[in-house]
């Protein structure tokens, strides 16, 4: 049955029909609304949620959840997800499932309310020190972030890494129709690393990798390099449009990407031969997607709600000198398809310099 939901009450509810039973967060706009929906509906299915007194206690309750099995979850949104970083690094060091989301407000410090998508190279790059990945995703859709909830916590503990969700503040603001998942119940016993308490069993001890096989330093540098190549092998999604036979291929993510997808529809009516392709996943980038090109393809744009232009690095590393790559940087602004048009005419014509 679909019913209309704002985006970041529908990801909570998507989380806790994945299993989910514990949470952790403190409340900052864009996200605000996963703190508010969290406690009341955790007691209702019987989980817990604890309003931290701010998001460095926060994170160290999902690390500590995640430590006994539970699917747990924790959200914040620009200067509170910087505070994540560290504890986001341990949970990795750790090597425990978590989801993690990060609805993405505009610009620096404090920044301000509005949507943007200025968070990629925290979030992508990773925020806190080491050798380590997260996978995150990015949904264009409210539906399509639901349906990648249950996703990332299959992942998540298929590899034994916390995963990001990353959308921007319209996303989780905005209302659309969504089938939600049927309810699942997780077992956090069925694991045999998790904690399970003061039960008789042998006691266990959740403690960083690194430390834990420092008698051996080459497993865990070798359990590292064969995760993460793994990941970036097998992971990877990302959604083509009208690409195939393209003069110019805009490459686009989250809500930016359906601003896009309508310009770009207009513009094939024009007689512009223009595509997109959307990743899907930011860690691992979908370099497959760039792999075969098409034979009078003249560049690419990275489009992005940043000042500076974020994504374009790695579509630059995917493209890896094979056509110009243009960055489209709009700041807080989303274009809106007369903008599009304009600025593919004037890439076409020349008129636009490459990165």
């Amino acid at each position: 049955m679909r019913r209309m939901m704002k985006g970041n009450d529908a990801v909570s509810e998507a989380a806790i029909r994945a299993g989910c039973r514990f949470f952790s967060g403190y409340p900052i706009t864009p996200q605000s609304e996963i703190v508010e929906y969290m406690s009341w509906r955790m007691d209702e299915v019987g989980g817990s949620f604890v309003q931290s007194e701010s998001e460095l206690s926060g994170i160290s309750m999902v690390y500590g959840a995640a430590a006994c099995g539970l699917r747990v979850m924790g959200s914040s949104s620009g200067p509170g997800f910087d505070l994540l970083q560290e504890g986001i690094g341990y949970i990795v060091s750790a090597e425990l499932p978590a989801l993690i989301v990060d609805v993405v407000r505009y610009g620096n410090g404090l920044g301000e309310i509005v949507p943007g998508q200025s968070d990629y190279w925290m979030v992508v790059k990773n925020g806190a020190h080491g050798d380590y990945h997260c996978p995150v995703y990015a949904p264009a859709s409210i539906q399509e972030a639901v349906d990648l909830v249950s996703v990332a916590y299959d992942k998540a503990e298929q590899y034994r890494n916390p995963v990001i969700m990353m959308y921007d503040g319209a996303i989780g603001q905005m209302m659309e129709p969504v089938v939600l998942p049927e309810m699942k119940e997780h077992d956090p016993d069925k694991f045999e690393w998790s904690m399970k308490g003061r039960g008789g069993e042998p006691q266990k001890q959740i403690t960083s990798a690194c430390y834990y096989r420092h008698r051996d330093p080459q497993v865990y540098v070798d359990n590292l390099r064969t995760k993460y190549r793994t990941i970036e092998e097998n992971e990877q999604r990302w959604e083509s449009y009208m690409a195939d036979d393209a003069d110019l291929i805009f490459v686009a993510y989250g809500i930016m990407s359906r601003s896009c997808r309508e310009a770009i529809t207009e513009a094939r009516k024009q007689g512009l031969k223009v595509g997109m392709i959307r990743p899907i996943t930011l860690y691992p980038y979908p370099v497959k997607a760039f792999e075969t090109l098409p034979e009078n393809l003249k560049g690419f744009v990275s489009v992005e709600m940043s000042a500076l232009g974020q994504m374009v690095e790695d579509v630059r590393l995917a493209v890896n000198g094979r056509k110009p790559v243009y960055n489209y940087a709009t700041g807080k602004m989303i274009p809106d398809t007369e903008e599009f048009i304009s600025y593919m005419k004037n890439v076409l014509e020349g008129k636009e310099e490459s990165v």
